[in-house]
């Protein structure tokens, strides 16, 4: 295996969710971004769900899980350079949509502008979950507090299990990946007039202390075609009990790029 292939292995995973009982959405693969502090494997229910019609790739930030021991990249702006560079390689001609969770939106945000400025794959729909519009820069510096004061913000979001923050090991082995992902938001600039030529949905939830719908609408100055904002029941997390709608809502959303 070349050198190459084996990059694609550690950036792109794909999830053996079961036969194929029928073809996909004219070839749509949905490329799925993580969360501060998360991996590919978050995208796993997703990919059950959304199967045959459309195959889940979920992108493996270094510095967790099986990437545990490379270092990981803490600027959005290099994640997306990777991720671009590495679907440009080995998916030139495919039509592609992107969701991006949390920090996970801006990552795909700035992907999905990098492949727009030269040959490569098509992005023809962003959805970006649970985050603020890349313009919407508030100072915030999670990633210079302490441990507990990072547990803190974690607990705020209900996004880890309070049993893996409560165990000393497992808090050492996770917390420096988090930090590192929250510099890379905390520091992320955006120019005002930045944008994609696909239409973006964003969806937050009703009771997310970090994302309201005055945030979420500022998207719409980021895209150049359509614009929608869901606002679903749920907090930071909402799309891990509105799975069902959220996948709804791609596949109708996808139906219309046919």
């Amino acid at each position: 295996m070349t050198s190459a292939a084996l990059d694609h292995d550690a950036w792109i995973r794909t999830f053996d969710a079961g036969p194929k009982s029928g073809p996909m959405v004219d070839g749509f693969r949905l490329v799925c971004f993580p969360h501060a502090g998360g991996s590919a494997s978050f995208y796993f229910p997703y990919s059950k769900l959304l199967r045959p019609e459309i195959e889940v790739l979920a992108v493996q930030y270094p510095g967790r899980q099986d990437r545990r021991g490379e270092p990981c990249l803490d600027e959005i702006g290099a994640l997306a350079d990777r991720a671009a560079e590495v679907l440009r390689g080995h998916r030139p001609n495919e039509r592609l949509a992107f969701f991006g969770h949390s920090m996970g939106a801006a990552v795909a945000f700035e992907t999905a502008r990098r492949l727009e400025e030269g040959p490569g794959p098509r992005v023809l729909h962003l959805f970006a979950s649970a985050r603020r519009a890349p313009s919407a820069f508030r100072p915030e510096f999670v990633h210079r507090k302490d441990d507990d004061g990072l547990v803190a913000e974690l607990q705020a979001l209900s996004g880890t299990d309070p049993v893996l923050l409560a165990d000393p090991e497992v808090r050492a082995l996770l917390l420096p990946t988090i930090r590192s992902d929250y510099r890379a938001i905390e520091s992320y600039r955006c120019e005002q007039d930045a944008s994609v030529a696909c239409p973006v949905t964003v969806l937050i939830g009703d009771a997310d202390p970090r994302v309201s719908v005055t945030d979420a609408r500022l998207w719409e100055g980021h895209t150049s075609r359509g614009f929608e904002v869901r606002v679903l029941p749920g907090g930071h997390f909402y799309l891990e009990e509105q799975r069902d709608v959220v996948v709804a809502g791609i596949r109708a959303a996808l139906h219309e790029h046919l």
